[in-house]
């Protein structure tokens, strides 16, 4: 942990301390951003093939025939090559990135994507309780089916997160989120 790093929580503790949870969370997540790539809106890495999303859900898949783990599990996860070649085993066989993934399917390699929406490793984020809710995908990672490359939308700092929670009258205590 950086010297930085260290003395924002020794802050944080005492302006906990002195003030409550509920107050201090407030002044924190406006002023610490724990990562890189939480603030990161407009983030869209390079990826293996262009997977263009919009023509996708222009056909009518919705988010979950793919990224189907997103109800049950904690992940939403990136969809295995299987999941593609569900349907790309008959439709498309002819375009170029379809017959990249059917070669990489063939020769059990996994496909190397990056992802766009990544929390820090001590944030527990959950996709199963927000789609039991009924929070649209797009609450948090935007008009994913009007984008040709997915990019991050949305800040996904904390206090963001800590403003729709409120907001919907969701569980705020730091457990909730944090190990």
């Amino acid at each position: 942990m950086s010297f930085s790093h260290l003395a924002k929580l020794i802050v944080l503790a005492s302006l906990l301390a002195t003030t409550g949870c509920g107050r201090g969370h407030k002044f924190w997540t406006n002023w610490w951003t724990p990562g890189d790539t939480v603030d990161d809106v407009g983030y869209h890495p390079d990826q293996p093939i262009a997977f263009p999303h919009d023509k996708h859900a222009q056909r009518g898949i919705p988010c979950q025939y793919c990224h189907s783990s997103a109800r049950r599990s904690a992940v939403a996860g990136i969809p295995p090559l299987n999941t593609c070649l569900g349907c790309h085993q008959y439709v498309r066989t002819d375009k170029d990135p379809i017959k990249f993934i059917t070669a990489k399917w063939k020769a059990n390699e996994p496909m190397q994507w990056t992802k766009v929406h990544d929390m820090p490793d001590f944030v527990r984020f959950s996709h199963r309780p927000h789609i039991q809710k009924g929070v649209d995908c797009a609450q948090c990672h935007g008009e994913v089916e009007k984008m040709g490359t997915v990019q991050q939308a949305k800040s996904m700092q904390m206090g963001w997160c800590i403003e729709c929670h409120m907001a919907n009258k969701a569980p705020i205590q730091c457990a909730t989120c944090h190990y």
